[in-house]
């Protein structure tokens, strides 16, 4: 079932004072719902898969975003994310494992049931001003096609480092974006990073409404001047606003991520941050 937002008509009244106006279309948009990313828990999925997911639903997530496959054949992840009714949202895959066998690597997550691929993350060189830019944009294209063929959507995940600015003052990933057609790249902003890089996940997303199906919550705090991650509401991430702009701007799961927990336990925070998010929609 989608989840419904409240309070949408507030929010959509705020944006439109400040400038933004939303089309009707927008304010009728529901989530799919709350995914977890596996990479949050990857040490307990890795010793016990089947365990993990089984503890990932009773946080209350209803779907997954995969990160590898745990040492397990595609079918035997799809059987098990179905028997705890969890939807295989979607997986990261490295560009190299499309490298090495392009309709393989995409069969198996189409088996798996996901509906979107994320390409976790591209060195600089391969990014705009790098000398393997063109390449990858074709390599992308060529990914795309395989992955429409079997029904999934691919996205780009971002870092901090795809802020950086280019000689003619744009960003790494605009200029990723813009090279690229919205039917084959979609975006998949992790809120943290677009915040720890100095720019608002509000006004990016609002930037690719209608091309951010899947998107990053995530939240941190400086320490020392270092990036700490925390479960959601315990650092400086707007988590309210982001997930309410999210919905508005056609996002159709929000996956939780914490790569690391230097505060509590990974399922703690799971379960904290998950909570989070269902106070604010």
């Amino acid at each position: 079932m989608p989840v419904l937002l409240m309070g949408i008509g507030a929010l959509g009244q705020r944006r439109a004072e400040s400038g933004w106006e939303l089309g009707e279309e927008l304010k009728k948009m529901a989530l799919s719902g709350i995914a977890a990313q596996v990479y949050s828990v990857r040490e307990l999925a890795q010793a016990d898969f089947a365990g993990t997911m089984k503890a990932v639903k009773e946080c209350g997530y209803q779907g997954v975003e995969l990160a590898g496959l745990y040492g397990l054949k595609p079918e035997e992840i799809r059987d098990c994310l179905k028997e705890q009714g969890l939807t295989a949202v979607s997986a990261h895959v490295p560009l190299e494992e499309f490298l090495r066998d392009m309709e393989g690597t995409a069969d198996a997550y189409r088996t798996i049931g996901c509906s979107y691929i994320g390409i976790p993350w591209m060195g600089t060189e391969r990014h705009y001003g790098g000398e393997g830019f063109e390449e990858a944009c074709s390599l992308l294209e060529k990914i795309s096609a395989c992955c429409r063929e079997r029904g999934m959507t691919l996205l780009y995940h971002n870092h901090s480092f795809e802020f950086e600015k280019t000689q003619r003052g744009t960003c790494l990933l605009d200029e990723l974006y813009g090279a690229l057609d919205a039917d084959v790249l979609q975006t998949e902003l992790d809120v943290c990073w677009v915040e720890a890089a100095g720019a608002s996940a509000v006004e990016y997303l609002r930037r690719y409404a209608n091309r951010c199906p899947v998107v990053h919550m995530k939240d941190f705090r400086r320490e020392n001047g270092e990036v700490r991650l925390v479960a959601l509401g315990q650092g400086q991430v707007d988590v309210s606003a982001v997930a309410q702009t999210a919905a508005l701007c056609g996002a159709s799961w929000l996956v939780v991520e914490q790569d690391d927990h230097p505060y509590g336990t990974p399922m703690e925070n799971m379960r904290e941050s998950i909570g989070r998010l269902r106070e604010v929609l």
